[in-house]
């Protein structure tokens, strides 16, 4: 049987009794058949007041536990079964022959299929310029399709069911017409039934405009919602963004924009939260009392390899800093929101942004990556990407270190670190703590404090991971100190495979959860933080410094740290 991995339908740890009986009871809206003992059961608790019946959201966590809308008797809740049963959700994807599509929205649809997690009645399709059938669009798009590793009874039946709902028109981005005879389409799939739609805009983002324009006012649904996902770049600065918000939303109400950072929906990201907010370990540790430094560190092992062209209009910062790091940023530093709702954690991520220091060139270094020899193999500048500008000055790597100006975090630096061609792949936030005060065995440690430093360490990617730096006394005679790690390794702990983070997100945007989405407040406060020393950087033509392929980065770095008394954490680590 297929498992969603929002629910306990098996292949999981006995859930408790209210756990199982709200199981029962998702299971039983969609199949329409409702088990006696489910509603006097649920009755009996709490949470038929505060669920609703409705489905758990991406953490695993009743994201309505303070809700806006009117309680109401079981008996409404019937009805509201009956009215989701009769309604359809058709997915159309924009710029479904490109990259991203191919390589990640499909698959996690697929995913999603796989898992019983789409509504019972669904439709995909692709909408790009390309000419193809729809028997075209489903070999392309069947060569990516993959199961799970760890089930995969019944894969080549469930891929044809899920690729027999995937259907193609072929359209301009900036055609009324086109997009008039899509929704023409869409009705004839949804015949009979309450239409949803949702609209997926893998495209580049001088046409998001253009493309809303022509489906809010030709495809939007007439007798459900409309929601639109919005790939990143959200503009290269605060003014371009603040332009295509203000574009958007004469065509779109905010709570219709979906703004996605796939970083938001990896499983480490997500598990910030649940680390810090349920276990009174780390909350009380989780200010500048404790805290000395915080880095959150992307590395990538490979260059632009021919996507240069794109990369170089917009650069690391806004590529990765802006964005994803930035991101990681709030939802470590925020205070606790009044609860799990999406809007309560947005208000907390948006007051940290605005809390922080707007960036100064003094604190920022900026690299490019050069060609060179390593084992008898060349590796290339880039420069040297035919698809990159000759002399471009668009930097590969960039630091920074940022200041949150409040009273939990005032002084404490957050550095942040992002490259392309460095000596290994990794995403990582590490936490370094206070030296202890009056340490009893600093002569064991010598003049280097650092290396009695614990640290907490949240990896990202690649081979989730939690582990905690302490120190510890090495077994024997003489007084000798260590410095271990408590490890928690996802693939030992939990063998299930990980959800891409692609497919949590579709799957909220269909259950309408924004809590993994940016907001535009959000967004505005994020470019504040990073417009200035961008437009430092072009105006002035600072070059980058140079550093070779498949090394750690420009020395600069190093200084950037060295100047707020930091070591980067990533150096000496035994999982470097």
């Amino acid at each position: 049987m297929a498992i969603c991995f929002r629910c306990h339908r098996s292949g999981a740890s006995a859930p408790s009794s209210v756990d199982h009986y709200r199981t029962l009871a998702r299971n039983a809206r969609k199949n329409k058949v409702w088990p006696a003992s489910v509603p006097s059961l649920l009755a009996g608790h709490e949470a038929i007041r505060k669920w609703g019946f409705q489905m758990k959201s991406s953490n695993g966590y009743p994201l309505n536990v303070v809700s806006s809308q009117k309680e109401e008797p079981y008996t409404d809740h019937s009805k509201a079964k009956e009215e989701q049963i009769d309604s359809t959700v058709s997915i159309t994807v924009v710029g479904a022959s490109g990259d991203l599509a191919k390589k990640k929205i499909f698959p996690a649809l697929f995913a999603l299929f796989y898992e019983d997690c789409l509504p019972k009645h669904f439709t995909v399709f692709g909408y790009a310029r390309t000419q193809l059938t729809d028997e075209e669009l489903r070999n392309m798009i069947g060569k990516t399709l993959t199961c799970r590793i760890d089930k995969r009874e019944n894969c080549g039946d469930k891929m044809e069911q899920f690729l027999q709902t995937c259907f193609y028109h072929s359209g301009q981005y900036g055609s009324e017409e086109n997009f008039l005879e899509l929704d023409r389409k869409l009705k004839d799939k949804e015949v009979g039934k309450s239409a949803n739609r949702l609209f997926y805009l893998s495209i580049p983002p001088n046409i998001f405009v253009d493309v809303v324009r022509c489906a809010s006012r030709t495809a939007s649904s007439p007798t459900g919602w409309t929601r639109v996902i919005v790939e990143k770049p959200f503009g290269r600065d605060a003014q371009s963004s603040g332009e295509l918000t203000r574009s958007l939303k004469q065509h779109l109400t905010e709570d219709q924009i979906f703004r996605i950072d796939h970083y938001l929906g990896k499983e480490l990201v997500e598990n910030l939260s649940v680390l810090r907010f349920s276990n009174l370990v780390f909350e009380p540790l989780w200010s500048r009392k404790f805290i000395r430094n915080v880095q959150l560190i992307f590395s990538e092992d490979f260059g632009t390899e021919g996507r240069g062209g794109y990369f170089d209009n917009y650069g690391i910062i806004r590529d990765i800093m802006q964005n994803h790091l930035l991101q990681i940023l709030a939802l470590f530093a925020m205070e606790t929101p009044v609860s799990l709702d999406a809007e309560d954690i947005r208000n907390e991520k948006v007051k940290v942004l605005r809390s922080m220091r707007t960036l100064q060139l003094d604190d920022v270094v900026v690299g490019q990556y050069k060609g060179h020899t390593r084992g008898g193999r060349s590796l290339p500048a880039y420069i040297d990407d035919p698809t990159v500008p000759k002399g471009s000055l668009t930097p590969t790597f960039a630091a920074a270190a940022l200041f949150i100006d409040n009273a939990r975090w005032d002084g404490v630096p957050f550095l942040m670190k992002a490259g392309k061609a460095l000596h290994t792949r990794r995403a990582e936030i590490r936490v370094q703590f206070r030296h202890v005060p009056g340490n009893l065995y600093k002569r064991n440690f010598g003049t280097d404090l650092d290396k009695a430093t614990n640290e907490l360490v949240i990896r990202v990617q690649p081979d989730e991971a939690i582990y905690l730096k302490i120190n510890n006394k090495i077994p024997g005679l003489s007084m000798r100190l260590d410095s271990s790690n408590l490890n928690l390794l996802y693939a030992s702990r939990y063998p299930r495979e990980i959800p891409d983070a692609y497919e949590r997100l579709l799957l909220d945007a269909i259950e309408g959860e924004r809590r993994l989405f940016i907001r535009s407040d959000e967004l505005d406060a994020a470019w504040a933080l990073f417009t200035p020393v961008l437009k430092e950087l072009e105006d002035k033509r600072i070059a980058p410094e140079l550093y070779p392929y498949g090394s750690r980065g420009p020395v600069g770095a190093h200084y950037l740290a060295a100047k707020y008394n930091v070591r980067w954490g990533d150096l000496s680590s035994q999982y470097s």
